[in-house]
């Protein structure tokens, strides 16, 4: 067990594993076109847990931890757990916005268009939809731009280098803050009145 846990490929697999057991076992008799709502939902939560959960690192532990770390330490955050960390940050904001397309385009009342223009009842989920757009747009736009130039994986001089990583940190503060709202948006569209 320990070393099925010690191996990250192993232990996605292993997480993989048991849902299908579980959506199987729990499910078996409901597997048909109706059930493709709640497994896009779930693959939605599962990509934004991953894509928040690492936006939320990034701005409550990496970016105010930074300045702390001493001159020589920094390389292995900078050449190691951000390119890495990033690659997930934003292939779980693409995910997230095509799972959360999918949610919507699954429901009975395809209710993605009318959420995008406000109409009632979905003008909260379509407030939720836009400010993640918007999100996972500023992470491939702007964000990851600039991250690849702070942290040299592209060439760039040194100025270059420190605007490109401040214009990052605001990029990530701005995608910080709109994640409230876009919570509070997407969590309680659900429990409003049709």
């Amino acid at each position: 067990m320990a070393n099925l846990l010690a191996n990250r490929t192993y232990a996605i697999g292993a997480a993989i594993l048991l849902a299908v057991i579980a959506i199987f076992g729990l499910h078996a008799n409901e597997l048909d076109a109706g059930y493709a709502k709640p497994f896009l939902i779930f693959l939605h939560v599962l990509s934004g847990t991953t894509w928040i959960g690492l936006l939320y690192y990034f701005n409550l532990v990496q970016i105010p931890t930074m300045p702390k770390i001493p001159a020589e330490l920094k390389g292995g955050v900078s050449k190691y757990i951000a390119p890495e960390a990033l690659l997930w940050f934003r292939w779980g904001a693409i995910a997230t916005l095509v799972t959360g397309i999918g949610v919507a385009e699954a429901d009975p009342a395809r209710y993605l268009v009318p959420a995008l223009t406000f109409q009632s009842p979905y003008k909260v989920i379509g407030i939720g939809m836009w400010l993640a757009t918007i999100m996972a747009a500023n992470v491939w736009m702007i964000i990851w731009p600039n991250q690849q130039r702070a942290l040299g994986l592209v060439p760039a001089d040194d100025a270059s280098k420190a605007k490109s990583g401040r214009v990052a940190m605001l990029a990530s503060r701005t995608n910080f803050v709109l994640s409230f709202p876009m919570f509070y948006c997407m969590v309680t569209q659900m429990y409003l009145p049709r």
